[in-house]
């Protein structure tokens, strides 16, 4: 027996009404701020995501040589080919461009809870505007698809990454060194930090400024330990966000989000319900466009990993809409069968969901198969209540029958 691919799953029926209904939500939501979607390839060239994130990626991707000697990638985010499809064909249009996606990735890494070799992931950009009334509007978005989908528990933690890249460069840290040691403070992997602190020829003094500025997580009123432009930034954030109704916000200078490409504001957003792994969101201001042959042009976006969002839903109890059918056509025997088709013909082009038995089953079967498949009502088509021009309704719910014209059935529904 041929197994599917490990970190690959087969999603059944009751799975996908489940995924299909969310992923409708998170569009709704996005539409509603004035996004719009946009699809792009599943493969693109692997430098894309070479330039964006580093040779090392490549230890991390389905990257392989196709059959023209081309070097390709499965994509492993959607941000990288937003922003190539910005560059090649978008640049012209009217500013700020808003636009969101939702698909497949793929990253070789080993599988765990909510963490899959093909996973599915939603997200926004917000092209040609800066400041902090975007990223307001962008953060807003991302925590209102949360709100409109149902999750009950969910954190914001908002974060600047020039505080720390001043910070680092003051001290003597060179550009070389900066994303190496933003990295490592991202992961909190404090040890590894400092010693490339160190290797960078900060002080001691420094080094443990620079690791208490990455603890420093609260109210708005922990903004008190930082000056400049960026405790400016993150008040007027934070004031805009209390406008449109979000108070679940804290400062964490910690949020690095360790890339190179990303300029300022940087954003995550927990759902406590998932436990040690319970990033489900994460984004911030940044800018790709000149690395992929565009003018530089700064943005905010944040990716949403679908598959643990859903998960964290789960656990919160979350339940979707039940599957249901409008009408279940029965023929009780064989010589009705084709007026069974011409009922079912007539139901289905009135818009009402409506499956027929095709397998020949007993009038007590079908009741019951009915009921499996969430019928609200069968259509019962005897030849004695045929030939008076009539049809049986049943309510699969109540029990109660009734006998109805054939050119009254749709009154029925």
């Amino acid at each position: 027996m041929i197994q599917k691919p490990r970190g690959t799953r087969d999603f059944r029926s009751d799975e996908m009404e489940k995924r299909r209904y969310l992923e409708k939500l998170m569009r709704e939501e996005a539409a509603l701020f004035g996004f719009r979607e946009i699809a792009t390839p599943i493969f693109e060239n692997t430098e894309l995501f070479t330039l964006k994130s580093g040779p090392n990626v490549i230890d991390e991707i389905y990257a392989f040589t196709d059959k023209g000697g081309r070097e390709i990638a499965l994509r492993p985010e959607l941000t990288a080919p937003a922003m190539r499809f910005f560059v090649n064909e978008l640049s012209s249009e009217p500013r700020p461009l808003k636009m969101f996606y939702f698909g497949q990735c793929f990253r070789y890494e080993r599988p765990q809870s909510g963490r899959y070799r093909e996973f599915f992931q939603f997200g926004a950009e917000m092209i040609g505007s800066a400041g902090p009334q975007s990223d307001a509007e962008v953060i807003s978005l991302a925590a209102s698809i949360m709100k409109h989908i149902g999750l009950k528990d969910y954190r914001i933690r908002i974060g600047h990454i020039g505080v720390l890249r001043e910070m680092l460069s003051s001290s003597g840290a060179s550009a070389e060194n900066i994303p190496l040691i933003l990295q490592k403070l991202d992961k909190k992997e404090y040890e590894e930090a400092s010693q490339r602190m160190e290797a960078a020829g900060l002080s001691k003094d420094s080094i443990s400024t620079i690791i208490d500025v990455t603890e420093t997580v609260g109210s708005i009123d922990v903004l008190e330990k930082i000056k400049g432009d960026a405790r400016e930034h993150l008040s007027k954030v934070f004031q805009i966000l209390n406008y449109y109704g979000f108070d679940n916000v804290e400062i964490d200078l910690g949020v690095v989000r360790g890339l190179d490409y990303y300029t300022g504001l940087v954003f995550e957003m927990d759902a406590p319900v998932l436990g040690a792994e319970k990033q489900i969101c994460g984004g911030g201001s940044y800018s790709l466009t000149e690395l992929f042959g565009g003018e530089k042009t700064f943005s905010t976006g944040f990716g949403i990993g679908f598959d643990r969002t859903l998960l964290a839903l789960e656990r919160e109890g979350f339940e979707t809409p039940k599957y249901e059918i409008s009408a279940y056509v029965i023929p009780v025997s064989d010589t009705m069968k084709d007026e069974c088709y011409k009922i079912a013909a007539d139901l289905r082009l009135s818009n009402i969901p409506t499956e027929l038995d095709l397998i020949g089953r007993s009038l007590s079967k079908n009741f019951k198969y009915a009921s499996s498949i969430n019928a609200k009502k069968a259509v019962i088509v005897g030849e004695k209540e045929f030939a008076e021009g009539c049809v049986s309704i049943r309510d699969m719910l109540s029990g109660e029958q009734k006998v109805v014209k054939i050119a009254e059935i749709l009154q029925e529904f």
